[in-house]
Order: C-alpha cells, then structure tokens, then sequence
C-alpha cells in the first residue's frame, strides 16, 4: 500500500481536530489551551482541509490580543492529535514557551510523521541539546522541507549538529539558523556538509558569533560555493565582511550558476568590496536578488553597481541598498539603471541622503509606472511645488520575522523576496 494511498483515505475521513484536543487534554490530564483550542477549531472550518496540505498557524505573536503561548506540556497534547491529521503539512509554532523538552517531543514526532513539511520554531528557548534532538530526528525523517530555527540559542554546538545533519539528510530543502549564535567551528562545517549535501537549496546563516576579524568562515562558505550546484538562496548578514571576504565570493560565484539570491546586509562592506561585486554582475547571469542593506558603500559603490546594471546584466530583478550612504549622484546613476535594465523591478533606497534630483528621478519612474509601488520602499509627494519621497514600509523582507493575521495581506507581499524567487511551495 503507497503512502499517497494512505494519505487519501486518511484524508477522505476527517477528524475533528478540536474534539480530538479535548479528548487528548483529558485523557492526558492537561488542562486545555484556548489559543490552541481555537486555532483547531478554525481549522475544523475550512472547507480545503480535504482537497490539499494546512499549516497549522500557532505562532505566538502575530495576534491582536496576548494569547497563551504553546507550552512543552501544550505540545506534547498537540503532537498526539496531529498524529491522527494527516493532512496537516505545516506547523508554525515560533514565539512560544518551548524547551529543550518540547524539543524532545517535537524529535520524536519527526521520527514517526510522515507528512509533517514545514515546521517554524523559530524564536523559543530551544539550546543546544534540543538543537541535537530535532537534528538526529532528521537523520532519518524523509518529509520535512523547511525548517526554521532562527533565533533559539542552539549555540556552536547546538548548530554542529545540523551541520552533522546535512550530511546524511536529502530532503530538507531549507535550514534557518540565523540568530542562532553559532560560531565559526559551525560554519565551517556547514560549508563543508554543503560540498556534499544535494538538496539543500536555501540556508540561512545570519548573525554568528565570530571573534575573529579574519574572514575564514567566508573563505570556507566560498571554497563551498564552488562545487555546490543546489544551492539558490544564502543569507550570509551580520559577518563583519569586508572587502577581502566579498572578492573571495566573488571568485566562487564567477563557477557558480545555481546561486540566486545572495544576502550581505549588514556587514562592513565598502565601495572596494562592491568593485568587485560589479565586475561579477557584469558576467553573472544567474543572481536575481542581491541584498547589500546597511552596509557603506557611498555613491562610488552605487555608481559600480549601475554601470554593471545598465550595460551588462540583465539577470539581477531586486538590489537593496537600504542605509548605505549613498548622496543623490549614486542614486540618480541607479534610478538611470532602472530605466534602461527592464529587469530590474525591484529597488529599496530608503535610509541613504535624497537631493532633489533623486526626488524627481524616482518620482518620474513610478508615475510612468517603470517602478511599481510595490516593488520599492519609496513614495513620491509633493509641498510647495517640490517632490519629496517618504518611506513605504516594504522591502526584501518586509515581514521576516512575523506574517500578519490579516487577511488583506497577500502571501506574496509579506516577503517580497519570496515573490521573487518561489524556491518551492514550502521555501
């Protein structure tokens, strides 16, 4: 019997979520969680719960008004209903109360489910031995695609294992460690799992703590990107990278033709370092997002990057240059470069020094409609006869670390970089 068949019948026969929650929380001797309790009973509503996958959403801070958050005892009730629920693909459950011991619970649910595909842990008080649990679990669970453990203090070591992990897993197509405090043993391995690892096409390794100004760990990650053909997405912000670390990238990525989004905000990049991105853009034709938010590389830097994007690539879709110092002459040569690089939809300026040109520029390319309100963090107005602009809160990724409740908002506009670059259905 395959396990598509299975799935059908399961799913042919729903169970009542919510009832099955009360049964469990007495037959467990837990008293019942209302936020858990109603998020189950919406469930119980939809109408498509038969017909495809559902994320179960239990964030715990994304509500209007404070809800309980998801306990380890919380969990351990919630995993023996999810048990009988196949149909439930994902499981959001960051900003809660959990533990190494909820850890624990969730490792063995990995081990035993089969349809689990998306899984958010992110920002809980999961440390290293949890960290060790969820990544043994997935040396042998076969499903599981996407998995965020951003901001839980897994620490090196608690980030060792996973590394261990890539290894020996094929499926996990997404691994979020940023904020994670790993450091530099943990990224080297990473890097060197990723030399042999074939599916991981999207990791994300933010914010390590690093004590060396040395710049290894970008050396590794660029030895990596030399022989990695899978990989499309890499978040490498917050590694005090400078010029030495970025030309070491770049001279992996000129072998390179999987990479397409590449994210180097907020480290301690200057013009120097943008040279050499510049040239890369010039011959790359495969990166579509490039994110050099809060970095420093003044106009010279902008001025690099327009001419590699005016003449030359016709690949990039999306640059951010957020709070980069840059004064009107780099972003009137970058507004140049949107209104001939017809690729280019995407552009995030806010937070540099705008001068009455760059007003007037970027004016001029959104009420042409060459730049789509949606697509940069910028807004035209007009006092006194003279054009300013005024920040849109949208960028590359506009809700990162939270998704609004609304309805109003749409999948794709909660992270702009997602609606450019769909890795897979659960990335």
């Amino acid at each position: 019997m395959t396990l598509g068949f299975v799935f059908q019948q399961v799913m042919s026969v729903l169970p009542d979520l919510h009832l099955h929650y009360v049964q469990a929380c007495q037959n467990l001797s837990q008293p019942e969680n209302p936020f858990i309790a109603r998020v189950l009973q919406e469930a119980d509503k939809n109408e498509e719960i038969s017909t495809k996958g559902f994320t179960l959403k239990l964030a715990g801070n994304n509500h209007l008004v404070p809800v309980p958050r998801v306990t380890d005892n919380d969990l351990g009730v919630l995993v023996s209903v999810l048990g009988q629920a196949a149909f439930v693909t994902g499981l959001d459950l960051a900003y809660n109360l959990l533990t190494d011991a909820g850890a624990k619970t969730m490792a063995t649910f990995l081990q035993e489910n089969s349809t689990l595909r998306y899984l958010n842990l992110m920002f809980n008080d999961i440390g290293t031995s949890g960290a060790e649990l969820i990544a043994e679990a997935l040396h042998s669970n076969q499903t599981l695609v996407h998995l965020r453990m951003t901001g839980n203090k897994i620490g090196n070591q608690g980030g060792m294992f996973f590394a261990s992990m890539l290894i020996i897993n094929s499926t996990l197509e997404k691994l979020d460690l940023g904020d994670c405090d790993v450091g530099l043993q943990c990224l080297v391995a990473t890097a060197t799992a990723l030399t042999q690892n074939k599916s991981l096409k999207a990791i994300n390794l933010n914010r390590p703590l690093l004590s060396s100004p040395q710049e290894e760990t970008t050396v590794h990650i660029a030895r990596m990107l030399r022989t990695n053909s899978s990989l499309v997405e890499l978040h490498l912000g917050k590694h005090e990278m400078k010029t030495f670390g970025v030309e070491r990238l770049c001279e992996a990525l000129y072998q390179n033709s999987s990479l397409r989004y590449l994210d180097l905000s907020c480290n301690n990049i200057i013009c120097d370092g943008v040279k050499f991105l510049g040239e890369l853009l010039k011959r790359n034709q495969t990166l579509e997002i490039l994110d050099l938010n809060a970095n420093r590389i003044e106009d010279m830097g902008a001025m690099y990057l327009s001419e590699a994007l005016t003449t030359w690539n016709r690949s990039l879709q999306a640059l951010s240059i957020v709070s980069n110092n840059i004064t009107g002459k780099g972003l009137l040569s970058l507004a140049q470069a949107v209104q001939s690089n017809m690729k280019l939809s995407h552009i995030y300026i806010w937070g540099n020094q705008f001068d009455i040109s760059t007003c007037l520029a970027f004016s001029e390319l959104i009420e042409t409609g060459r730049l789509q309100l949606g697509c940069t963090d910028v807004i035209p107005y007009e006092v006194d006869g003279k054009v300013f602009l005024a920040e849109l809160s949208h960028g590359l990724g506009k809700h990162r670390y939270w998704a609004p409740r609304c309805a109003a908002v749409a999948p794709g506009a909660a992270n702009a970089s997602l609606e450019i670059l769909p890795v897979s259905e659960y990335l």
